[in-house]
């Protein structure tokens, strides 16, 4: 069991503080795990059985839990007075009005709650209002490329290990099927299929299946370009499929909802003003995109620029595209220490390729810094303070 620090490091910080720890994720990123993990941790420091209390609520065995009520009544008979329960809630969209339990529980004492669940939407509308200001929210990507580095035991061979990577998926379990491209495909179908029906379909629902598969796939063809419900819709339509805008709006919101894909907004950097049109997508793992688009769809710049978005997202930072005059910088990372600039290309080696991504950054006429990431295996580079690195050191941790 890969030990995910991070995200394990994150709970044991917030341990016994009075706010419900929400973990939330795309289906199988890890979210059941990390409970696990920490659970032994908890052991490990004198915490006994009796005093964790753990639900799933995708096991049968829990099925006439997901009743509110039942589910409250069940849990308060099992609470210990004189020390602290820790309870753990999985998956816990599947409880109807479940933010009245949650809530009824929280103000009690010597509760400790952890709950997860695999759409946005838990956190909006209800469960906002009646736990607004007392939650703190842990959202959960699958591995990085460090922690699936760290998976093989060794750090050589990165260029190798980052090729396996993209194809093997990021996805924890995909680990126990390496070496097994057909179960790896037959696994990440599985994973596709849930989303998109028990997540998406039912949940919104959606009666053009077909159309919805579309849209995504269309998402995954075009990470890192620009697009808008209207450019879809056009495409869609132009293609023989007669679509609206309002309705590919609300299919990419429901997407985002499911952590299959990421929305980057677009950020005038000038003026430090947050832009409403023409919005770029990630997905949250290059191996769903090649069970979608197959390897001949490969577009190495543009994965890269993926891989790199997701990083910044697990460093915890909010990321935008950014504008400045009429060029465009790649992510603009921003958090309460300030801000970071990014430029992401495969190659700089060639001089009109390399003015072509200085240009934007040398536009920026502030002090925060710069940074050009490429697979090129060159020693560091500086223009005029824009560091040129690698990308592979640089998501590893081995360059700040």
């Amino acid at each position: 069991m890969l030990e995910r620090t991070e995200y394990l490091n994150k709970l044991i910080a917030l341990k016994d503080k009075k706010l419900i720890k929400v973990v939330t994720g795309v289906r199988r990123c890890g979210k059941s795990t990390l409970f696990a993990i920490y659970q032994e941790w908890l052991q490990a420091q004198g915490i006994s059985d009796e005093q964790i209390l753990t639900i799933n609520f995708e096991d049968m065995d829990y099925e006439e839990l997901t009743d509110y009520k039942v589910l409250y009544a069940y849990i308060k008979k099992r609470l210990r007075k004189e020390c602290m329960t820790y309870i753990f809630l999985d998956e816990i969209q599947h409880v109807e009005r479940f933010p009245k339990v949650v809530d009824s529980l929280y103000i009690k004492d010597n509760v400790d709650i952890y709950i997860t669940g695999s759409n946005a939407y838990m956190l909006s509308g209800e469960i906002a209002t009646l736990i607004s200001g007392r939650y703190v929210q842990i959202e959960m990507l699958p591995l990085s490329f460090k922690e699936y580095m760290l998976s093989t035991g060794s750090m050589n061979d990165r260029g190798i290990k980052y090729v396996e990577y993209l194809e093997n998926s990021s996805f924890p379990y995909t680990l126990e099927l390496k070496g097994q491209p057909d179960e790896i495909r037959d696994y990440l179908e599985g994973i596709y299929n849930t989303i998109v029906v028990k997540d998406i379909v039912s949940r919104k629902r959606i009666t053009d299946v077909m159309m919805l598969k579309s849209v995504l796939r269309f998402v995954f063809d075009n990470i890192g370009s620009p697009l808008s419900s209207k450019k879809i819709a056009d495409t869609m339509t132009s293609n023989g499929r007669k679509v609206d805008a309002k309705t590919i709006e609300r299919y990419l919101e429901a997407l985002t909802e499911s952590y299959v894909i990421y929305q980057a907004k677009r950020y005038r950097i000038k003026g430090k003003q947050h832009l409403k049109t023409l919005e770029k997508y990630y997905v949250v793992d290059i191996g769903l995109r090649y069970i979608l688009l197959g390897k001949s769809a490969y577009d190495g710049g543009h994965i890269l620029e993926n891989i790199v978005y997701l990083e910044l997202l697990r460093r915890g930072y909010d990321v935008y595209v950014g504008r400045i005059d009429s060029f465009e910088v790649d992510f603009v990372a921003q958090n309460s220490k300030g801000t970071v600039y990014y430029q992401v290309a495969l190659s700089v080696r060639d001089e009109k390729t390399l003015e072509r991504e200085l240009r934007p950054l040398m536009s920026i006429r502030d002090h925060y810094p710069k940074f050009i990431l490429t697979l090129d295996d060159d020693p560091e580079v500086q223009y005029d303070g824009i560091r040129r690195i690698n990308a592979r050191d640089w998501l590893l941790g081995l360059i700040s």
